[in-house]
């Protein structure tokens, strides 16, 4: 039986979410390109504590900020949802 997760009052089910392959991907892009999170924030236009929490997968992020943190990252923005992203 899987266990329930409870992430900001919303329950989440299975293991590995799409939120939390976004995260993992975000942080992996981020530290190839050698960038902070506060140069990412700046880069994207978005608050530094949104991408760290969006980075840990506490945020539910918009398909506008996935537009921006991609364009910062000069990467198409699927590759930041895309499960098998490797190391």
């Amino acid at each position: 039986m899987q266990q329930c997760r409870s992430t900001g009052g919303v329950k989440r089910n299975h293991p590995d979410d799409l939120r939390e392959t976004f995260a993992r991907n975000l942080r992996l892009l981020r530290a190839e390109k050698g960038m902070s999170q506060e140069t990412l924030a700046f880069e994207s236009g978005v608050n530094r504590t949104y991408v760290s929490d969006v980075e840990r997968g506490i945020r539910n992020i918009s398909l506008d900020n996935i537009s921006r943190l991609a364009k910062a990252l000069d990467v198409p923005a699927w590759t930041l949802l895309k499960g098998d992203l490797s190391p």
